[in-house]
């Protein structure tokens, strides 16, 4: 039988057992309770505890089977494990109804099944990040046994050059060696994030004062959904955008103040860059704020204060929590982007402080790395995990900075509960 099968009649099998197991039990709670005794529970929580102890270890066995085949690699029939299932089930089916007793407290079981999917559920993002981060250090540990760490994180020449062809063994004499100083991507990279967030924090900031303390509701309801929307338009999109019309009005501009633009510039991306995460930093801060008391609105007022004094003394430092959560999100945000970048800031390496240049980015170079026909083992393919785990240590080392900041910030302004 194929797969798909077998996983619909399991579906079904466990489904119809499922269904016997909730109506068996809360018949029976239903009798014993109408029999005068009293018990700890509903019928209906009774019937869901059976459903539990029926569906629950079946479901377990079927998926720990599964990923044994997967990983493993060993061979398990399959009719032999959805038997093994079905039988699981049954076997839980029958000790589910003979759970259904008067002191037997069955809310408080489903309480704590409920508790253990809930836990299960936060560690699962605690391993994937671990499974993410091991994937990356191991094939980054690689790279650095070919070149060296030194002079991947203070060199200023990224030119992988003939490490393809000194992989396959056929690299010809007097070519020039590969180099991978990283110096050039992080720069462009940080450069193209800066300029964006120039861009974003102030409008979107605004925006979210505006929004929250100024604009009446019928203006609200339709600003901040219009607002939203640039959230929603593709990346591909704003690349165009940012190619096709924002880096020919920077070249214009530029020329007529006598300045030298290149068509592929990390200004334009930057800018469209910033446009595409307002919406990260104005929805997020005008939720922050929107939160804070409107005791504090209320006394800052009563003491005198104007609107614009109690909004950048009060309410902006209340919400301060919040604003750096959202300003460093949509930072993070900027650093992983890439289809703008490559459509309009280019991927050449190169180490200027010159925003009219062309530059590109550390994940540019992460998706050349691992397009193409470049074999795995050689340092080209490889840097991109040495890249990646780079990248991923920036990444970590913003958000424990953001949580410094955000603790200090919420001891001042205990009122606030974000």
């Amino acid at each position: 039988m194929q797969t798909n099968q077998l996983l619909a009649m399991f579906s079904g099998s466990l489904l119809l057992l499922g269904l016997i197991a909730f109506f068996l039990a809360r018949g029976k709670a239903a009798r014993v309770r109408a029999s005068g005794t009293s018990m700890y529970a509903q019928p209906d929580q009774y019937g869901w505890f059976t459903v539990m102890s029926t569906a629950g270890p079946a479901l377990v066995v079927g998926a720990v089977g599964s990923f044994i085949m997967l990983l493993v690699g060993a061979e398990i029939p399959p009719l032999l494990l959805l038997g093994s299932c079905l039988v699981i089930a049954c076997i839980g089916l029958v000790l589910g109804v003979a759970m259904v007793r008067p002191d037997f407290h069955a809310r408080q079981a489903i309480e704590r099944v409920i508790r253990f999917f809930l836990a299960g559920a936060a560690l699962i993002s605690i391993f994937t990040t671990l499974g993410i981060l091991l994937s990356i250090v191991f094939e980054a540990i690689r790279f650095f046994q070919m070149q060296s760490f030194w002079d991947f994180v203070t060199g200023t020449t990224w030119n992988p050059g003939a490490s393809f062809l000194e992989a396959a063994g056929r690299a010809e004499e007097g070519a020039s060696a590969a180099k991978f100083g990283s110096v050039p991507l992080f720069a462009g990279t940080f450069m193209i994030t800066f300029i964006a967030m120039l861009v974003a924090i102030p409008v979107g900031l605004l925006a979210a004062i505006y929004m929250a303390e100024f604009a009446p509701p019928k203006v609200r309801t339709i600003a901040k959904p219009v607002l939203e929307v640039l959230a929603g338009i593709p990346t591909v999109v704003y690349g165009f955008f940012a190619a096709i019309t924002v880096a020919p009005i920077i070249v214009a501009v530029a020329g007529f103040f006598g300045l030298e633009a290149s068509f592929n510039n990390a200004l334009a991306p930057g800018i469209v860059m910033g446009i595409m995460i307002i919406p990260f930093i104005s929805s997020l801060s005008d939720d922050v704020i929107n939160s804070v008391p409107n005791s504090m609105r209320e006394g800052s007022l009563a003491l005198g204060l104007t609107k614009g004094e109690m909004i950048r003394d009060i309410v902006v430092p209340a919400a301060l929590p919040g604003i750096i959560s959202a300003s460093l999100l949509a930072v993070s945000r900027a650093l992983g982007e890439t289809m703008i970048v490559v459509m309009a800031a280019g991927m050449r390496p190169n180490l200027t402080f010159n925003p009219l240049e062309d530059m590109t980015t550390v994940t540019v170079r992460i998706v050349a790395a691992l397009t193409g026909d470049q074999e795995f083992a050689s340092a080209e393919t490889l840097s991109a995990f040495a890249l990646g785990l780079m990248l991923f240590v920036v990444t970590l080392s913003l958000n424990l900075v953001s949580v410094i900041m955000i603790r200090r910030f919420r001891e001042k302004y205990r009122v606030n509960n974000l």
